[in-house]
């Protein structure tokens, strides 16, 4: 049986249509029985494609009699030489032919499997080099003001533009969605406003304000961020000045008027205090903001930022780790002292109020059962597995990797024993002895970690059995090395367990 493979990421004019791909390669299959295995928008970078996967599988297991691959171009099947390598020692193990049906290779010859690495090899610099060259792209369309996609932000519309001949787009004020932007920056300005407040207020602007959505404390501080809705002059130039930010244009380019795109490098950036990887370019639009109300409202929330702190959890040992079981927010322990009662209660419906709640969950009763049904979990097992105590200890890892080493060294070492001088064998037998010298001291040192990582692990089983007795923090640590989620309701409760 032959399978013919097929890939196309992208639909162009100049690409070959996976149908035209798939009659090439049945013409190469001279008549004989074929499946036919078919990627649409996937790319060659990697192989997490369905259907690779699936033929792959199919092949390993001998259940469709695969004999043959035939692909209409190499990079096809794969622009990575590393999974290329991987995919054709599979292939040859076995007894499995490739063939591509514009290239011609004979796979059973040294020179053919050659052949073959050298054109995944070019395949492989293709895309870098065409990955480069969009990102150089995108770098210099956007540092020139260009639209680079992505959500239109409350407050604008797009609308057509041309910038030094190319056509792109800019951002047109709306002027209902603009006094909800406005109504949250004069807002945030005043201290005596949370997010929440914000938040309330504008969920009852009318709905076309906020284009139906709705506005929650997280989004509030989106707005506040965003320098597209500022009028930028010089003020704001030299506040992302002193952030560190990389700012494109010169300082006389900031008169007052048009807002701002802000880039930033890493992702990771978005919610943290540090600019410093950002990118600052003049845009083509009309800001609305005041730079004055914009740079206090920025300040302000640099300073939540930089004043947030990641409180110890002292309301329950499950902190973390207990989410709502209908929006999969987490669910936090209230206490309410006065009528001696605890619930845990949805983050998301306390706070936004959309969700609908998990129900009523009393906190003891739930912390109870959760204890129950994690001594149910230990009794079947004799070790588990614990953060920072797994199997896979990094050091261990680490010490077999040495332990190969030195037996490589060794081997070559004893290599050069024949027709050695009386000198180099006494250097040989030396270097020989510390190299197994060191070797023992390895091997008592993964068995010392080994021993340790099943005492800590029978201690966490002993630990559970005196639970109560022990410090909350202490119970933290356990309740998370067992359990990785909890989602639950008043009518369920699904346990996801690390063990």
């Amino acid at each position: 049986m032959i399978a013919i493979y097929a890939r196309q990421s992208v639909e162009k004019e100049d690409s070959i249509s996976i149908e035209s791909q798939i009659e090439m390669c049945t013409y190469e299959a001279r008549g004989e029985a074929f499946l036919v295995y078919k990627d649409k928008g996937f790319s060659g970078k990697n192989t997490n494609r369905p259907e690779f996967q699936r033929m792959m599988q199919d092949i390993k297991t001998g259940r469709k009699g695969i004999t043959k691959v035939i692909v209409y171009k190499l990079d096809r099947i794969s622009r990575s030489i590393l999974d290329f390598s991987n995919m054709m020692d599979i292939f040859t193990k076995l007894g499995v032919e490739f063939s591509s049906a514009t290239e011609k290779f004979d796979t059973s010859t040294p020179m053919g499997r050659a052949m073959l690495n050298i054109c995944i090899t070019f395949a492989q610099l293709e895309r870098e080099t065409t990955q480069q060259r969009v990102k150089d792209n995108y770098i210099s369309r956007s540092q020139k003001g260009f639209y680079m996609g992505g959500p239109v932000p409350v407050g604008f519309k797009k609308v057509d533009l041309t910038i030094d001949g190319i056509k792109t787009s800019m951002y047109e004020q709306v002027p209902e969605e603009a006094e909800l932007v406005k109504r949250i920056f004069e807002m945030y300005a005043d201290v005596n406003y949370s997010n929440e407040d914000i938040a309330k207020a504008v969920r009852d602007m009318p709905p076309e304000c906020r284009r139906n959505r709705t506005v929650t404390r997280a989004r509030v501080q989106d707005f506040i961020k965003n320098p597209v809705y500022v009028r930028a002059d010089i003020n704001v130039y030299n506040f992302f000045k002193s952030k560190g930010v990389k700012i494109i244009n010169p300082p006389e380019d900031f008169i007052g008027t048009n807002g701002c795109y802000l880039y930033t490098g890493d992702k990771k950036t978005r919610k943290q205090t540090d600019l410093s990887n950002g990118i600052l370019v003049i845009a083509p639009h009309e800001g609305f903001i005041d730079s004055d109300l914009f740079i206090r409202c920025r300040e302000r929330a640099l300073d939540q930022q930089q004043i947030k702190r990641n409180p110890k959890a002292k309301n329950t040992w499950l902190a973390g780790l207990v989410k709502c079981g209908n929006c999969g927010y987490a669910l936090v322990r209230k206490n309410y002292l006065k009528k001696n009662y605890s619930y845990f209660l949805c983050s998301h419906k306390m706070n936004d109020n959309l969700c609908c709640g998990c129900g009523v969950i009393h906190a003891d009763e739930f912390e109870d059962f959760i204890l129950q049904k994690v001594k149910e979990k230990l009794a079947d097992f004799k070790v588990i597995e614990v953060a920072g105590a797994t199997a896979n200890n990094p050091k261990i890892e680490e010490l077999k990797a040495r332990q190969i080493a030195i037996d490589n060294e060794i081997s070559e070492t004893v290599k050069n024993v024949a027709g050695a001088s009386e000198t180099v064998m006494a250097y040989i037998n030396e270097n020989v002895e510390r190299l197994h010298s060191e070797k023992l001291q390895i091997q008592a040192e993964i068995q010392r970690l080994g021993e340790n990582r099943y005492s800590a692990n029978e201690k966490i089983i002993c630990d559970f059995d005196r639970f109560d007795e022990l410090p909350f923090e202490r119970k933290r640590e356990l309740a998370n090395a067992v359990i990785k989620k909890i989602y639950a309701t008043s009518d369920k409760i699904d346990i996801i367990w690390n063990i």
